[in-house]
């Protein structure tokens, strides 16, 4: 088996690659091909846990884990052998088929890509071999000049597949018949050969207004435009690389079967009445997500948006934790430096208010670390220029972090232990997940001698401090657990699955007739 290679090239970053790359493992899945997605190098600090190639768990970017699903294949880090996970503006973090290696960090851009070219051209070669189809995402564009001579991700893939290629960009930003035009204008004439097509996505209006220059394109490049995709809101899936989205979202009403479940309530004088006061106490309405610069794992809170009823906020200050009933400290992929960004912007102050006042607050992996009583980080894991990894944490758990080398890196089941207060409805409840995280929490000594304990609700993994309402967890993906939506929101959100299904169906409307079998044809 030799697959035929699909690759998306884009514009830019946020063209769509990801997602048009997602749309192409679905439509290839439903004409029965075995199909597996590729991208040589993702640069995200949003990442999934699957089978590396030792037997073990490696972490690849959570875009190719999407795709994977998409494509009805099981995700493995071939798929993204090579993620960088940015730790701060001029560092990141080097994973090379899923595991941290502290040598291609240290070493300078341009000499890592001679390192690691043999292991992506490996990691493409088989996914060749066990495919039909391998769909294939660049990174940014592949006209960034000052990159070629050190590119793996996009023109050095495209000629080692020998892939046919598809441009994206983004209409909405205006520029895109130039954005095109200068793209294709700067690529090596053999490259732009492999150019089968340009694609014009999130297209506002009547796509008959965007003549003549469609024409006149292709009669400057040769190249046809191939697609008008439309622009897009709530269509189920993270945005491309985790980005948020700050766009204001109306809470809707809660699903039809909170609504009847609430009216059935013995004593409720009527149906809207009691939703109105349900909702606000038990239910939460509006949830708050601190966006601390190094967020990561962005991606596991897309259920949330989908969810009725449920307002999403990304607060970078105190004024906007006003009002929201949970208050989440997500993933860090640099906690010690993110918690001095919290207290710099005084956000430690209202999250302290909002937990004494009673409010609910989650912390997830590095939010969990911030949320204890000392960071303690005797190796330099944490330590950047002008942050030290020794820090007093928030104070809301008595538990203490310990950060070493060794990064935890592994997919977990387990069963919420006696919860109480906010979240008292976990109670029992089984949860599955993944942990990526280097440091390791326990129990503060000094303040579990004098009795002041936190509760574990599952060991080493999760903890919930004594009034019940601050709650901190090591297990990502826990708003993607349809049992944790259950008792947590008595909603589901909609399938991940049905998203698939949608995207290829968008695709097959918007692409030319023929385009699309025409990439795979022999």
């Amino acid at each position: 088996m030799s697959a035929r290679c699909v690759m998306v090239l884009g514009t830019s970053s946020g063209a769509g690659k990801s997602w048009l790359a997602t749309a192409l493992c679905r439509h290839y899945a439903r004409q029965g091909l075995k199909v597996a997605p590729f991208k040589a190098q993702n640069m995200s600090n949003n990442a999934r846990v699957v089978p590396d190639l030792a037997g073990g768990m490696g972490e690849i970017g959570a875009a190719q884990y999407f795709q994977a699903l998409a494509a009805r294949a099981a995700p493995e880090v071939r798929m993204n052998p090579l993620l960088l996970k940015p730790e701060a503006d001029t560092h990141s973090q080097v994973v090379l088929l899923g595991q941290v290696s502290a040598a291609l960090t240290a070493l300078p851009w341009r000499a890592r890509s001679a390192q690691v070219w043999p292991q992506i051209a490996a990691a493409l070669d088989a996914l060749r071999a066990d495919n039909d189809v391998v769909v294939i995402e660049g990174a940014g564009s592949p006209a960034e000049i000052n990159l070629m001579d050190s590119d793996i991700v996009n023109l050095r893939v495209a000629r080692h597949a020998d892939a046919r290629c598809l441009l994206v960009t983004d209409i909405d930003r205006g520029g895109a018949f130039a954005h095109l035009y200068g793209t294709w204008a700067l690529l090596p004439e053999a490259d732009r050969a492999r150019l089968h097509g340009f694609v014009l996505n999130k297209f506002r209006g009547d796509a008959a207004l965007l003549a003549p220059a469609p024409a006149q394109l292709e009669r400057l490049t040769g190249v046809p435009t191939v697609a008008v995709l439309p622009m897009r809101f709530g269509h189920g899936l993270p945005e491309e690389d985790g980005v948020f989205d700050d766009r204001p979202v109306a809470a809707a009403p809660p699903s039809a079967g909170l609504q009847a479940k609430m009216a059935s309530n013995a004593g409720v004088a009527s149906a809207s009445s009691y939703l109105k006061d349900s909702f606000t106490h038990c239910t939460p309405r509006r949830i708050a997500i601190v966006a601390y610069p190094r967020i990561s794992n962005l991606d596991e809170f897309q259920p949330l948006k989908n969810l009725p009823g449920v307002q999403l906020v990304w607060a970078r200050t105190p004024a906007q934790l006003h009002g929201a009933d949970w208050i989440v400290l997500p993933g860090s992929k640099a906690t010690a430096a993110d918690l001095g960004w919290l207290r710099a912007q005084h956000l430690d102050a209202a999250i302290a208010a909002h937990a004494g006042q009673g409010g609910a607050v989650l912390g997830i992996c590095g939010g969990l670390q911030m949320l204890g009583e000392a960071l303690i980080d005797l190796h330099g894991v944490e330590s950047q220029a002008g942050i030290d990894g020794n820090a007093p944490g928030l104070g809301l758990l008595p538990l203490v972090t310990s950060f070493a080398p060794h990064k935890t890196v592994r997919r977990t089941q387990a069963r919420f232990g006696a919860a109480t207060g906010a979240w008292a409805p976990l109670a029992g409840v089984p949860v599955a997940g993944y942990e990526i995280h280097s440091g390791q929490t326990a129990q503060h000594p000094a303040m579990a001698a004098k009795g002041d304990l936190a509760h574990a609700l599952i060991p080493r993994i999760a903890w919930q401090n004594a009034a019940g309402n601050v709650l901190g967890v090591y297990l990502h993906g826990l708003f993607e657990d349809a049992g944790v939506l259950q008792a947590l929101f008595g909603a589901q959100a909609p399938t991940l699955d049905a998203a698939f299904e949608r995207l290829a169906d968008e695709i097959e409307r918007a692409f030319a007739p023929g385009v699309l079998q025409a990439l795979i044809a022999p």
